[in-house]
């Protein structure tokens, strides 16, 4: 049951994906393939252990495959990766700031890392910082902020430098009704903007509102891929929620 038929030019192609880690009692990833359209909101949904994370994490280069292969806008991430790093953002499940540094000081860090500076960098972090609702708070030690005003400096960061590719791992876990809200709106108008995003979560309905079409993991493979809608319909399910289950049962995952 799939859905990956794409009329608009693909972002990412991935094909026939193994990760295998050292000591591993099975693959992490075993034949995984998915097809993502530009402009796609994609959510990677699956159960604790399916294999999201390392699937973004060799999706953004961050981690080799054992075997299979990724394109990203129709480069090899193999063999041009240094091309492919500069289309692409990452916002990690974990807080990837300097808490003993201000928000605003973090974005100037890593803004110069992704090559920025002068006044298109002071720019850049104030859009930034403004476009999450942080400018207010800018000069304020990260390690004083909420839990969900630090996830939106998370996203700052990842957005900072323009990608035309986003990847999210589970950016709202955590956070407060109000943070996760204005999150997945500002992830709305980005997309609206032209950026292609690939997104995990353990939220069914934020997929749901998010998401133009989703791929359901487990045991380290799509079990489906498709509209969310479609795909609700066509198996006979009420909700998202239903054809999760319906596809990676109920069994605890630890």
């Amino acid at each position: 049951m799939t859905g990956n038929n794409h009329a608009r030019p693909l972002a990412i192609q991935a094909s026939g994906l193994i990760k295998i880690y050292r000591g591993g009692e099975r693959p992490a990833l075993d034949g995984f393939s998915v097809e993502i359209g530009e402009g796609d909101i994609f959510g990677l949904l699956g159960p604790n252990g399916a294999g999201k994370t390392t699937a973004i994490s060799i999706m953004s280069t961050l981690l080799r495959p054992s075997q299979g292969t990724v394109t990203i806008f129709n480069r090899d991430t193999g063999h041009r990766a240094g091309e492919v790093k500069e289309l692409i953002g990452l916002v990690p499940q974990e807080i990837a700031l300097y808490r003993q540094l201000t928000g605003r000081e973090n974005l100037n860090y890593f803004g110069r890392l992704y090559g920025l500076h002068g006044r298109a960098l002071t720019e850049r972090v104030e859009e930034c910082l403004d476009f999450v609702g942080l400018l207010p708070k800018a000069a304020q030690r990260v390690d004083s902020y909420s839990g969900g005003m630090k996830r939106r400096v998370n996203l700052a960061v990842g957005i900072l430098h323009r990608p035309k590719l986003l990847f999210l791992d589970e950016p709202t876990v955590g956070i407060d009704a109000q943070s996760r809200d204005m999150i997945l709106a500002r992830l709305l108008a980005l997309n609206k903007q032209g950026t292609t995003m690939v997104y995990t979560t353990h939220y069914m309905e934020e997929a749901e509102r998010l998401c133009s079409e989703v791929a359901v993991m487990d045991g380290g493979r799509v079990l489906v891929q498709g509209n969310p809608a479609e795909l609700i319909k066509s198996g006979g399910h009420a909700t998202l929620r239903d054809l999760f289950f319906s596809l990676t049962g109920r069994k605890l995952r630890d």
